[in-house]
């Protein structure tokens, strides 16, 4: 099958308006149309009133199902353990290796409760408590995710969270027992095949069937990462999520079809999904750009990756490897391959990632599955102020402060100063009352 040679935007660093152009190609604005707002609003509001009900009316009409009742969209857990025991050896070897491995890692994440003591006897600390019940998204609609479920549910178990409810899209097909079966792996405790913003509304207010949590986590469409934002505050969320993104700075000597592959293994995501390579050898752009003409029409997904590439994807040509890591900190990628000789020379000036793939052989896509850390990530720029998800998502901090007599005599004339200089009389008397007479 022949296809045309596709055009991908081209970038110098040494032009001088080279930010500009890079900030309109990224295309990162987290204002939404007023029809999305208001549809979310709406569908929001309706599951907060009337529950189950809206929940089965936006499941019939969004994910084309028939459902009748809530029973009907809830995997049990006979049947998530049906379909885990169901997989052939081959699936199901694959999807335990890789909960292992995610396991290990974030095993390693847990943060344990600490304090020390003052001469005076006085003992400070902070204790670390897992939530209680927490909501992971698992997307669905175009596909199914068992890796999802898999990264998204495991830190959340590891953390020792008690109540782990889970809800994806209907699943469709043979491959949807996939995503059921992982849902075993990950000890989700509630699953249902729900979607979209219904399914946030859903675990973030609470229906007849579904109990409220105190956290959502997961990526999703622009329904889903609308909704997040809306019921912010009413629960917590993990973080704001758009289209998956992967950057590469390469030093010209990988391969050019790997990297082509790892361009493409973004770019098949969907047509929004945005893939930048960043070098600073020329001859090396055009090639990896020739093995993009040659690899394109042997792929299953040509024709979201070819529209991907063509909008989003971006190549950029840059002095030298430092400047490189400076470009990429402007975009602050959800994925970053650093594809060169010594990447540990490189890490220290990266400051802005979701997750740092180091050396040739670091494919984004071994992250996505079965590397270990969880593959949700920040993306649109979030990577400067947001992390990747972990076991810390998923537990919280209180404070321990306790004050022996003496600590506590020593502390109040000093909290009783600074209360009389916010004019807060009944704060500094507090700590009076308990000064020695």
């Amino acid at each position: 099958m022949s296809i045309p040679a596709i055009k991908i935007n081209q970038l110098n660093s040494s032009d001088s308006d080279f930010e500009l152009q890079l900030g309109k190609l990224l295309q990162r604005d987290m204002i939404v149309a007023d029809e999305v707002s208001n549809a979310v609003s709406d569908i929001l509001r309706e599951v907060r009133d009337r529950g189950d009900a809206a929940v089965i009316e936006y499941t019939n009409r969004f994910d084309k199902f028939n459902a009748s009742s809530m029973q009907e969209l809830i995997v049990t857990q006979d049947q998530m353990q049906d379909s885990l025991a169901n997989l052939s050896t081959t699936q199901r070897d694959s999807l335990s290796h890789a909960a292992e491995r995610i396991r290990r890692y974030h095993q390693k994440q847990k943060q344990n409760s600490w304090n020390y003591t003052e001469e005076d006897g006085s003992v400070y600390g902070q204790k670390i408590s897992p939530l209680q019940r927490v909501g992971i998204y698992v997307p669905g609609g175009k596909a199914n995710y068992p890796s999802s479920m898999l990264m998204l549910a495991i830190p959340a178990q590891v953390a020792g969270v008690a109540e782990i409810v889970a809800t994806v899209p209907t699943a469709y097909g043979e491959e949807g027992k996939l995503v059921f079966a992982a849902a075993a792996l990950g000890g989700v405790t509630q699953l249902y095949t729900i979607g979209g913003a219904q399914a946030i509304a859903a675990m973030a207010f609470g229906t007849e069937s579904i109990a409220k949590v105190d956290k959502i986590a997961g990526p999703g469409n622009i329904y889903v990462t609308v909704a997040k934002k809306l019921v912010f505050g009413e629960v917590g969320i993990d973080m704001i999520a758009g289209p998956s993104e992967l950057t590469i700075i390469c030093d010209g000597k990988t391969d050019p079809d790997w990297i082509a592959m790892d361009l493409f293994s973004q770019a098949e995501h969907d047509e929004q999904a945005q893939s930048i390579l960043i070098s600073d050898d020329a001859a090396f752009l055009k090639s990896v750009k020739s093995s993009i003409d040659r690899l394109l029409p042997t792929m299953d997904r040509r024709e979201i990756i070819t529209e991907s590439l063509t909008s989003r994807g971006i190549f950029i040509e840059v002095e030298n490897m430092l400047q490189a890591t400076s470009v990429s900190n402007f975009i602050a990628p959800e994925h970053l391959e650093i594809s060169v000789e010594q990447p540990d020379k490189l890490l220290e000036s990266i400051h802005n990632a979701g997750a740092i793939f180091m050396g040739r052989y670091s494919a984004e896509a071994l992250g996505d599955y079965c590397a270990g850390p969880s593959h949700v990530l920040p993306t649109s720029g979030t990577a400067k102020f947001f992390s990747a998800l972990g076991v810390y998502d998923f537990q919280k901090r209180s404070s321990i402060i306790n004050c022996s007599e003496s600590g506590a005599n020593e502390l109040a004339s000093t909290a009783a100063d600074i209360a009389r200089n916010e004019h807060l009389q009944a704060h500094a008397l507090s700590a009076e009352y308990r000064l020695k007479k």
